[in-house]
């Protein structure tokens, strides 16, 4: 038996429970990871709270590294032993050990620490598909880019300085504002001081941007419309505030014929060539110090309610990993 997080129901941090669950061995294609470390992102608020549908009873977690205790029959390329880390669904990645299929891991190089990966496989693979395939970024672009100092956007930042792109980040106080900018950001705005439009025009001298990444939704869809260029491009890829409401698509031709997209990491890492591709190109960036996880919270497994809290009221900053 090993301890877990299961929830029975969907609602607030308090439908999460820290049982004993069994394990077993792995199956065919499968292998079992003791975890060392397990990543906290906002996709488990979403399957906490039932934005994101999954059957119940069920775990939560999508991100995490450790070592691996058993290799079920037809596993290639991975024995016990390995150092290993994965980020994507099935769910149940907050536990001390688990069973999974091993076509979503990763080894993991030895200058990679345990929390390092755990923080930084999700957040990381997500800017890592968002600048390299969801819309390329070659460098000299201006680009509009929501919550700058959580997990991804403090990623993110690192990633565009290093490919020479200007990031405007939005950020919700002046204290996130001063990380972002340390972080890479070429101007950062306060969304409870600032209009996040008109500063967007300012900076560009009325042009506009090419492309907004947005994870936050409800709160900032239009207004991340209202900032792009004409062909510019919307790529809403989170709902932290809530999913973006209806719209007409009259509002994107009003604007100049902008594209929009709703990308998923789990689409961009589906095979072993585009997960290995995709995982190397991350491990390099950290490695060359292009970019430095930060992990700015770390919570004992057993106090995740906690750690959920602390997400959803914004009060936590770059990355953040639990403990088993």
């Amino acid at each position: 038996m090993v301890k877990a997080i299961r929830i029975n129901r969907t609602g607030g941090p308090e439908v999460m429970e820290y049982v004993d669950v069994e394990v077993g061995d792995p199956g065919p294609g499968e292998v079992r990871i003791r975890h060392a470390a397990c990543g906290l992102n906002f996709i488990d608020i979403y399957f906490r709270t039932g934005l994101y549908p999954q059957p119940l009873p069920g775990g939560l977690g999508q991100e995490a590294a450790g070592v691996i205790e058993a290799v079920g029959p037809n596993v290639q390329g991975f024995k016990a032993g390995d150092r290993v880390a994965y980020a994507g669904r099935p769910n149940g990645a907050y536990s001390e050990a688990r069973v999974m299929p091993a076509a979503l891991l990763v080894r993991l190089p030895d200058a990679i620490s345990f929390d390092i990966a755990a923080a930084a496989m999700l957040q990381g693979l997500t800017a890592q598909y968002l600048f390299r395939r969801t819309f390329p970024l070659h460098g000299g672009e201006t680009i509009l880019f929501h919550a700058a100092a959580g997990g991804v956007g403090l990623i993110a930042a690192q990633w565009a300085r290093s490919l020479g792109v200007n990031m405007i980040g939005t950020v919700s106080s002046d204290e996130k504002g001063a990380l972002a900018l340390a972080a890479g950001c070429t101007h950062v705005i306060n969304s409870k001081t600032q209009n996040i439009v008109e500063r967007v025009k300012e900076i560009t001298d009325g042009k506009g941007v090419p492309v907004v990444f947005d994870s936050v939704g409800k709160d900032t869809f239009i207004g991340s419309l209202d900032c792009l260029s004409p062909l510019g491009t919307m790529v809403s890829f989170g709902s932290a505030s809530g999913p973006v409401p209806p719209f007409s698509l009259n509002e994107l031709v009003s604007r100049g014929s902008l594209y929009i997209t709703r990308p998923s990491l789990p689409n961009y890492i589906s095979t072993r060539t585009d997960l290995d591709a995709a995982a190397a190109d991350l491990f390099q960036m950290i490695a060359s110090q292009k970019i430095t996880i930060d992990i700015n919270q770390r919570y004992a497994l057993k106090d995740v309610a906690q750690a959920h809290s602390d997400l959803e009221s914004r009060k936590t900053t770059g990355s953040t990993i639990l403990h088993p």
